[in-house]
């Protein structure tokens, strides 16, 4: 009896270590699954902050540097010979890309007076021009575009007086200095700043929508 009683406590002794060794192989083996489901979630947790932070940069540059219309741009860009990016450029200075007509009558994207779009069309041959057209972007562009190749050829290819002269007029531009002229010449201080600010998203546009601009 003595000895039964002594082998019932040696398995129960037996069966009490292998429980114990089974309840360690769960921890071990539950530690080990927490592990990898921690690591996944922090893994999501990464690739959604880094969508999320894509997002919002697209977001922010849409506001800080829009961009729209690019297809007709890289067209216009190539057809008439101008940078695409002075293109853009010029659109967010006149308009943030937001068809408008200002308190001089200017009107679209680009800003054309009616007495510059009838100049325009006079000189590209056109004859079915109305004023109505202006507020249609690819038109509007179409006529910005071959405007700024008009004066680019005027100036002898200096963006300076082209720009002078699409803000302020060729008149003035040409009595600043006229194809050698310099932004500092520039006497009316809002053309000046006008210039300084397409030349500099100009670099913008091309450095941040290479891509989109064909570069």
């Amino acid at each position: 009896m003595a000895s039964n009683r002594y082998s019932t406590k040696g398995g129960k002794r037996r069966r009490s270590q292998a429980a114990r060794r089974g309840d360690s192989g769960r921890s071990r083996m539950g530690a080990g699954t927490a592990f990898l489901i921690l690591a996944g979630i922090v893994g999501l947790g990464v690739v959604a902050a880094l969508l999320i932070s894509g997002v919002a940069q697209k977001g922010i540059q849409e506001v800080t540097l829009p961009l729209r219309h690019e297809d007709v741009i890289r067209q216009q860009a190539q057809e008439k010979g101008v940078d695409a990016a002075l293109i853009a450029a010029v659109i967010y200075s006149e308009s943030r890309f937001v068809d408008q007509t200002s308190h001089a009558d200017a009107r679209g994207l680009m800003q054309i007076t009616p007495q510059t779009a009838r100049e325009i069309e006079k000189l590209s041959g056109g004859t079915t021009f109305e004023l109505d057209d202006l507020r249609d972007p690819e038109l509007n562009i179409r006529y910005g575009a071959f405007y700024l190749s008009h004066l680019l050829d005027m100036f002898d290819g200096d963006v300076v007086a082209a720009l002078a002269a699409y803000n302020a007029g060729p008149g003035n531009a040409e009595a600043w200095g006229g194809s050698r002229l310099t932004v500092d010449d520039i006497e009316f201080s809002e053309t000046r700043e006008y210039v300084k600010n397409v030349l500099e998203k100009q670099r913008e546009y091309r450095h941040e929508y290479d891509l989109e601009l064909g570069y």
